[in-house]
């Protein structure tokens, strides 16, 4: 019931937001409206919204992407008890979403972006289990990076009178200050959108529910810091562009290496929304921020497809993940496997499938900008390791042997409910890409490069195509043993070793320290001079006070007798 009406109130407000972006990108409009919430002498606090077709667009595109997943939700989650607390949390994390998109001040922003970590922290910890325990502990903790970094660029931005930042892009390539509140906005975009070193926290935010992950990867929380750079890019120096673009290619590089080791579903899609999201970032650093903002969109369609389609087929091999124990699910789901193998063709940018238009315009303008050839090869090498893994899922779900139960009923009619809103995604996957190259992309592009350039895209993914195939078959198994490689395959399928970098050499100090400061500050001299003080002079006083009170009498008449001995004789 609850979910039914969260999707149709949100499809209904995706549908007027996506109108209205066209309207806005037809005309060249844009509004800005402000809301006075106080006015007190000097101080005013006001809410502005900045609406132009980049916010209204994305935000179409988030609300459509959440009303199916509430559809899907009431298949998926149908059966749990706390079921309206999920939706109302689902609900306040898309809100924050808005809020964040529609800022153009640091506050607003700052507020939008701290409920994201914290609603993401209670999804993130919703089975309450040790290992859920764990991965909520370790966004939590990336993500407050990130939000120091803001609050360091709003008290930097207080010194220009105001925190609307994109009235002081003039400023921003001149001033020292503005520098250093771009470097801290970089960071805090980092953090959000888990670029290396920060990337630990992104699969193991793969301990929440499946539609939540549907929904953090493809169009809110990791998508929050690119927009974030989207809207700053025109103040960025060529030294911050040149930084980004090392730290998101290494990210591509390594969330695709690290995909074809994992064997868990839910890890090898998050990572390959990271090796995405260090795409996105790398086409914004050399100058094409509507390329970034096109794959941003094209990219939330396909991966909100993969993951309930993941979900689907988890959801029948009650709660198994791993892929090892898939197989032949063309025979038994043929439906979902359809749409998860129409959603990696996406993946892969196939032609006339939507992930083609966004991906293959990016590897071109990519090839016509970067004169590096160390660059050059590692971008080309990330597309090819995408290729690899898509295929590696594909080999072990749809035409593996099956390694599950026996007595096991798999079909795709056990929820009809999560089809349907599968069904609503699988035509926007298709055709949305033509449609948003149209709508996105006024000028067309024109790209002169060689033959051997235009042909070296193809090159690549057919050999990504033939690694996918060789790290699946007889021989990799062979040879893997015989010249030991499962030392390299560890270190490769565990993030480069970043999770013990990261996380379990930095965390026991500040553990450590926060130990200390409670048990010697909160719980000694701050709470012997703080509350715990103030309670007991206060304490003292009212008894003090209290006795006085016990012998009024005496006390009136005494002080009667005194004051009338000094009138009389101190006078």
């Amino acid at each position: 019931m609850f979910c039914n009406v969260n999707f149709w109130i949100f499809l209904l407000f995706s549908m007027i937001s996506f109108f209205m972006s066209i309207y806005l990108v037809y005309f060249d409009m844009k509004v800005y409206m402000e809301y006075l919430f106080i006015n007190f002498n000097s101080l005013d606090i006001i809410y502005m919204m900045y609406l132009d077709w980049v916010s209204m667009m994305f935000m179409g595109f988030v609300l459509f992407i959440s009303s199916m997943i509430f559809k899907y939700m009431g298949g998926y989650m149908g059966e749990d008890p706390n079921l309206k607390r999920f939706i109302m949390l689902v609900s306040l994390f898309v809100v924050s979403m808005m809020l964040m998109i529609m800022s153009l001040n640091f506050i607003t922003i700052l507020l939008g972006w701290d409920m994201l970590g914290l609603v993401s922290y209670i999804l993130v910890i919703y089975y309450q289990n040790v290992k859920s325990f764990n991965a909520g502990m370790l966004t939590a903790l990336s993500n407050r990076v990130g939000d120091a970094a803001l609050l360091m660029s709003i008290a930097l931005s207080s010194s220009f009178s105001g925190w609307n930042f994109m009235f002081y892009f003039d400023m921003y390539k001149s001033d020292y200050i503005m520098k250093m509140l771009l470097l801290f906005v970089i960071l805090a975009s980092m953090t959000k959108s888990a670029q290396v070193p920060f990337s630990s926290w992104l699969p193991a935010a793969m301990a929440a529910p499946t539609p939540v992950s549907s929904l953090v990867h493809s169009s809110t929380l990791v998508t929050a810091g690119v927009y974030l750079l989207i809207r700053f890019s025109p103040a960025f120096s060529l030294y911050m562009y040149k930084s980004l673009l090392i730290i998101s290619l290494t990210t591509m590089f390594m969330a695709g290496i690290c995909a074809n080791f994992e064997y868990d579903l839910k890890k090898i899609i998050a990572l390959s929304t990271l090796s995405q999201l260090g795409m996105m970032i790398t086409v914004l650093c050399i100058g094409g921020s509507d390329l970034a903002f096109f794959h941003l969109l094209i990219h939330a369609l396909f991966k909100a497809l993969l993951f309930m389609c993941a979900g689907a087929i988890i959801h029948n091999f009650s709660s198994c993940q791993d892929i090892r124990y898939m197989g032949s699910l063309i025979n038994f789901m043929p439906f979902t496997c359809i749409c998860l193998n129409i959603s990696n063709f996406a993946l892969c940018g196939l032609p006339f499938m939507s992930g083609f238009y966004s991906k293959d315009l990016i590897i071109e303008v990519f090839s016509l900008n970067i004169t590096n050839i160390f660059i050059y090869l590692m971008f080309y090498l990330s597309i090819g390791l995408t290729i690899s893994y898509s295929l590696r899922v594909s080999f072990y779900i749809f035409y593996g042997d099956s390694n599950f139960n026996s007595l096991n009923y798999m079909n795709d009619n056990n929820n009809m409910i999560m089809l349907k809103s599968m069904l609503g995604l699988i035509f926007m996957v298709i055709f949305m890409g033509s449609l948003m190259s149209w709508i996105i992309i006024m000028t067309p592009y024109f790209i002169l490069l060689p033959f051997w350039m235009k042909n070296f895209t193809l090159l690549v993914i057919f050999m990504g195509g033939w690694l996918g195939y060789l790290m699946n078959s007889f021989y990799y198994f062979y040879y893997s043993k015989i010249l030991n490689f499962y030392k390299m395959s560890m270190f490769l399928g565990q993030m480069w070793n970043l999770p013990l970098v990261s996380l379990y050499s930095i965390s026991p100090m500040f553990m450590y320290m926060g130990k200390l400061y409670y048990k010697k500050g909160d719980q000694g001299w701050l709470e012997y001079y703080g509350s715990s003080g103030i309670f007991k002079a206060m304490k003292n006083f009212i008894m003090g006070v209290q006795l006085l009170s016990y012998n009024h009498l005496k006390l009136f008449i005494f002080f009667n007798f005194l004051s009338l001995f000094i009138l009389l004789f101190m006078v």
